[in-house]
């Protein structure tokens, strides 16, 4: 593989038809190549069964490969998104970590349903349903589609901010992997633990502080600074991060669908020239 430089359009976190993403791993490989991708991974959530078609569809277009997963993580009472890439995609470890994380989907949306059902939503868990590719990863998101083709809400947005945030009518918590758990996975594959756009989480800065000790402590090496959901200021902001905690860099748009992500694939300015980047980490796993 020939050396990969610090600078190029890597767009290393993103979303298919596999988890709660709208286009298939095919078109998520087409779209990146139309946009000038170089370097790019599927990140489904707690789900690797699209590596496979992606790593094939990346070759197909000339495109260099990483492999991906997010795993959902529960961290000081919050929902916390740790990227895995460049690990075994064929790793049992690795597969049987995610299919755990996932088994509590079900129920979880089924009491979504019979929240929505006491303010007068019936039928929100079968028409989830229709949205969603993989049964065992149904979600918040699917529950959104739903409500807006249904008329309830005008967008996705509205749908969380009414029904499916904490305090609101749909809004069911769900216990996921720990993070040292969710490092371990990738790391004991051949992968690089990434914390998946930090500026989203509601912590103050001790809990952010903790956040970023215990994951390094586990062995995690990335956190991603230039993502889909950060503003310029928060470019900066976790820069520094990245260099107060010697973490590698990673860039990801975080695409699920062209009618509703804020960026699309490969739309995002480039790392700052001076972090380290996270494929530098991973050149010998690049596809």
């Amino acid at each position: 593989m020939p050396a990969v430089p610090s600078i190029l359009n890597a767009d290393l976190h993103c979303h298919s038809i596999v988890s709660d993403g709208t286009l298939t791993p095919e078109e998520l490989a087409q779209r990146a190549r139309a946009n000038g991708v170089e370097l790019w991974a599927l990140t489904d959530h707690d789900e690797i069964g699209g590596q496979q078609r992606a790593a094939a569809a990346a070759k197909a277009n000339g495109l260099r490969y990483l492999t991906g997963a997010e795993v959902s993580v529960t961290f000081a009472g919050e929902t916390v998104h740790i990227v895995g890439l460049g690990f075994d995609a064929e790793d049992p470890r690795m597969a049987q970590g995610l299919a755990d994380t996932r088994d509590g989907r079900g129920p979880r949306a089924r009491e979504m349903a019979e929240g929505l059902a006491k303010v007068g939503i019936h039928g929100a868990y079968e028409g989830a349903l229709r949205f969603v590719g993989n049964p065992a990863l149904i979600s918040r998101t699917h529950f959104a589609r739903f409500l807006v083709e249904a008329g309830y809400c005008k967008d996705t947005p509205e749908v969380f901010r009414k029904y499916l945030t904490e305090g609101k009518p749909g809004y069911v918590p769900h216990r996921w992997a720990n993070l040292k758990d969710a490092v371990t996975w990738i790391t004991q594959g051949g992968g690089i633990a990434v914390i998946a756009h930090p500026g989203r989480y509601k912590f103050n800065a001790t809990e952010e502080y903790a956040l970023f000790s215990e994951f390094k402590a586990h062995g995690g090496r990335g956190v991603e600074v230039v993502t889909g959901s950060h503003t310029p200021a928060e470019y900066v902001e976790y820069a520094g991060m990245a260099r107060e905690f010697g973490l590698a860099a990673s860039r990801g748009s975080d695409f699920h669908s062209p009618d509703e992500s804020h960026c699309d694939l490969g739309a995002l300015p480039y790392l700052p020239g001076d972090l380290t980047p996270v494929w530098e980490l991973l050149a010998d796993r690049i596809q």
